[in-house]
């Protein structure tokens, strides 16, 4: 997962000292859940939920394998399971005017700009069923 994090074109992670593997485990064991995408058993995307704030965590798919549908599926896991455990909502952030902030505004997720920041937050309400 770190090496699909590291491999991005966007949201590039200029400190990798930021993202440890420490932070992968937990958010895997006890802050969260993961999901994996497997293409020809070979793990292309991961996503991570984070349960005390309701939000992803993380969402990334490797840039030979985009447009697979990997990050879509690996999203709509991530928010299921986050509003299984109660959450009203989820939400995210991303750099704006990058294909993430393209991809989850066609997602339908309700955005805004973040006062003083070059990211954008994201929020999608839980389903009325």
């Amino acid at each position: 997962m770190s090496v699909i994090r590291r491999s991005v074109r966007e949201n590039i992670l200029r400190d990798p000292s930021k993202v440890t593997i420490e932070m992968y485990h937990d958010y895997l064991h006890h802050a969260g859940r993961a999901w994996v995408c497997e293409y020809q058993g070979k793990i292309i995307g991961f996503s991570y939920a984070a349960l005390a704030d309701h939000s992803i965590w993380a969402l990334f798919v490797s840039p030979e394998h985009e447009g697979l549908g990997a990050g879509k599926r690996l999203l709509k896991f991530a928010c299921e399971w986050l509003f299984s455990q109660g959450a009203k909502q989820v939400q995210l952030s991303t750099a704006a005017g990058t294909r993430a902030d393209r991809f989850y505004a066609n997602q339908g997720w309700n955005r805004s700009e973040l006062p003083d920041s070059r990211d954008v937050k994201f929020i999608l309400p839980r389903p009325i069923r």
